[in-house]
Formats: structure tokens, sequence, C-alpha cells
């Protein structure tokens, strides 16, 4: 893990272990890591590591693997980002153990893994870790797919920048710190979606804007929930969306193609079982493009 005092530096951590789909998060990691100017951290954990040998032959070395993980990735990232700075970190721990630590550390941003969604799963990282550490983390987690050449196109024209979900129920300062602090960092723009199931006339299309008065009161209110993080983040070209229709369909139907889906989860209080809601459900395993669930009270 980092140290004491590297801890403390603002970092964003990517659990590796060497599948594809993780390869694609520690790009990411690493992308959003240059463009917020703060460090990356490349994380492998297997609790069966050995201790450090002092003179192995290369052959004999049970860490070899893991090493050269870390290392290949590195020297990739830092092709890509030179002024990036990169920690290793090897650790003799449960995966899901070292990164809910990793994202307790005082300076962690958020950790990204990789995803497969509804896919088989057989990666460690990608398996049975992934869904406990976004439903415990205490920082945003965003799940990040492999891109592959058979990956159908996105069914509409993709909205090129950040997309966040809003209950307009609540507070939504911690998912729009996040979207506008990632849309800012990236310099693009941000939608936000409220998804509104009603009674509708059979000539409305679903999942689009609608002028009708049942629309205009959630209208106001995500307009007023934007206002102040537009005030804030001036460069940021924020709007705000009504769709016609359930919100896990409206902000899923939303996202294809874009930079960034965010969607909230209820922080775990004691007594209660840690868990995600339909939206953030829908968004993990149907989302197509990387997904950030963000804690939030």
């Amino acid at each position: 893990m980092l140290t004491e005092g590297a801890a403390m530096e603002p970092v964003v951590t990517v659990g590796l272990d060497g599948s594809p789909e993780s390869l694609a998060a520690a790009r990411w990691a690493a992308d959003e890591a240059a463009e917020r100017g703060i460090a990356l951290r490349l994380l492998h954990a297997w609790p069966h590591l050995v201790p450090e040998p002092t003179r192995v032959p290369a052959e004999s070395d049970q860490n070899a693997w893991a090493r050269h993980l870390l290392r290949s990735t590195r020297t990739e990232l830092q092709q890509r980002h030179p002024n990036l700075s990169v920690v290793e970190a090897l650790v003799a721990d449960d995966a899901q153990n070292a990164l809910l630590q990793a994202a307790s550390d005082a300076g962690s941003e958020m950790v990204v893994l990789g995803s497969r969604g509804l896919e088989p799963v057989e990666s460690y990282f990608v398996g049975d870790v992934s869904m406990p550490v976004v439903v415990r983390s205490v920082r945003p987690v965003v799940l990040v797919r492999a891109r592959s050449a058979e990956q159908e196109p996105p069914s509409r024209t993709p909205f090129p920048g950040v997309i966040v979900a809003l209950k307009l129920s609540g507070s939504s300062d911690d998912l729009l710190d996040f979207a506008f602090r990632t849309a800012a960092a990236r310099g693009v723009g941000l939608l936000a979606i409220h998804g509104k199931r009603v009674p509708l006339p059979a000539d409305v299309p679903l999942a689009a804007d609608a002028d009708e008065p049942m629309t205009q009161e959630p209208r106001n209110e995500l307009d007023a929930a934007l206002r102040p993080w537009r005030e804030k983040y001036p460069r940021v070209s924020a709007t705000g969306s009504v769709r016609l229709t359930g919100p896990a369909e409206a902000v899923v139907r939303a996202a294809e193609g874009a930079v960034l889906l965010v969607v909230g989860r209820r922080r775990h209080h004691l007594g209660t079982a840690p868990r995600l809601g339909p939206v953030a459900q829908a968004a993990v395993h149907h989302g197509r493009c990387p997904v950030a669930v963000v804690p939030h009270d």
C-alpha cells in the first residue's frame, strides 16, 4: 500500500488481476488521474503472496507474475501519460479487503475496477470482489468494461460527456460534486437525467423530454439542483432532462456512449444490509459506458 505520507496525497486506485477488464480499468483510471493531476495506484492483491525473497532465481520467484503485471501495466500507462505519478502496490491480502482499505485511505479519490456486466464472470477482481466493494466502499467506485471490436455501436447519438442520475428527493450534493469534478477535469459537458414514469398519450415518444405541464415541476427542481454547481463550475456546460419513462431505463438508455455515468447508493449504516437501488443495479449490469457508484446519505 502507499506509505503514510503518500496516502495523504490524492490518488486514484485501480484493482489489477491481468484480465482485459482490469487492464481497461487501468487505462481509464490513468486517464482520469492524469486529467485531475493526481497519482495513480496500481493494486494487485492475493492472500497467498509469499514474503519478498532476497536472493531467489527468477524461475523460482512465486511473486514474479504479480510483479510483472504491475511493472508492465505501469510502463504502458506512463507511455500514455509520461508525467503521471504511478505507485505499485502488491498486497498479501484478500482483494476485497485490500480494495476497501485503499478506498478508506485519507487521499483516496476513487477505486476503479473492471466489469463484465451480466456476462459470465471469471476474473478475481470482477467476480466475487467488485460488488462487495461497490456496496461497502466509502469512496466512489468506477466500473469499466473492456471494449471489443464485436461491441455493438450505440443505438442512438451518444452524449459525449458525463451523465448523472438524479432522484430530486434528498441531497444530491455528493453525486453532483463527483460528476461536475469529472466533467471539469475532462473538459466535457454534463447531463443530469431524471426519469418520471407517467401515463402518456399514445403520440408522445417514450424517454424524451416533454413540455407537458406534468413535467414542469421536476424540470424546475432539476434546474434548481444544478444551479449552484453551474456557478461553481462555470466552464462545465450542464443541462437537465426529464425523461418520461422509468428512472432505470431512462438512465441506461441515455448513457450509451457517454464518458461516464454517475449513479448513487445509500451509505451503509450499522444494522442495515449494504445494497444497490434499482437505478444503480441497472447501471452496473446494463450500462455500456464506465459507471461510477457514489455513496451518499
